[in-house]
């Protein structure tokens, strides 16, 4: 049996939720939004969804999002799109909603680090993880991030969206028990070189629960963070959870 589906421009791995336990993801950027469109529908045609998380799509611009959304409303399909974290969710046909697996904290350094948390923050609710989402706590206003804290420090991975110096990781880092994922992002000033010195500064963290994804990569990050929830938790045939 093939676990692949060929669309001519795409072929869509179809058996990777089996392999990587989530399915294959879209990168939009770069794609048409005939493509786009096409093997979103291929996806809520599969059987493979049914039941499950349904399909997703990252860098999905304006443009992109406004013609898939008239598509899908036309379709009367359910679907999420999110215009800042640049994401379009689609849902299966007979989607039901699940208890989360495990808790994400998603947290940013400002709100200029707002796309790329907001790419981590969907990415990790289409993993079937419960998200609480808090913005611009970094460093410039440490009492911010204490105040927070407790709604962080339960949680089984913190994603961090930082520019500039990209202190926070560190700091926060020092205050829970579980593993932080860094994203830097491209946001600073010129010596901040389109994040690299966000990036150089994370892999350096003297924080040693702290691991670092690419520039930008929101949704590596949550995903990584979604695989790491999974795994510790269980899903039951009665659409329960329960913590190993």
């Amino acid at each position: 049996m093939n676990e692949f589906i060929d669309l001519d421009e795409v072929q869509l791995d179809i058996g990777r939720q089996d392999r990587c336990g989530f399915p294959e993801v879209i990168y939009g950027e770069g794609k048409t939004k005939e493509t786009i469109l096409k093997t979103l529908r291929v996806f809520a045609d599969s059987t493979l969804t049914e039941g499950g998380i349904g399909a997703f799509a990252t860098r999905i611009d304006a443009e992109k999002g406004e013609f898939l959304q008239e598509q899908f409303t036309a379709s009367g399909q359910t679907f999420r799109y999110n215009p800042i974290a640049r994401t379009f969710r689609l849902f299966p046909a007979n989607h039901t909603e699940i208890q989360p697996h495990g808790k994400i904290a998603v947290v940013s350094a400002g709100t200029s680090d707002a796309p790329v948390a907001e790419e981590a923050r969907e990415t990790a609710l289409w993993t079937g993880a419960e998200v609480v989402f808090i913005q611009d706590v970094g460093v410039a206003g440490p009492q911010r991030l204490l105040a927070k804290l407790p709604l962080i420090q339960d949680a089984d991975v913190v994603v961090v969206a930082a520019g500039f110096e990209a202190a926070l990781p560190s700091v926060l880092g020092g205050y829970v028990s579980c593993p932080v994922i860094a994203v830097p992002t491209s946001v600073g000033y010129g010596t901040s070189f389109g994040g690299i010195t966000a990036l150089l500064g994370m892999l350096n963290s003297c924080a040693s629960n702290v691991t670092v994804v690419n520039i930008d990569a929101g949704f590596k990050a949550g995903y990584v963070a979604g695989l790491i929830t999974k795994a510790k938790y269980t899903v039951d045939k009665g659409k329960t959870c329960r913590r190993e």
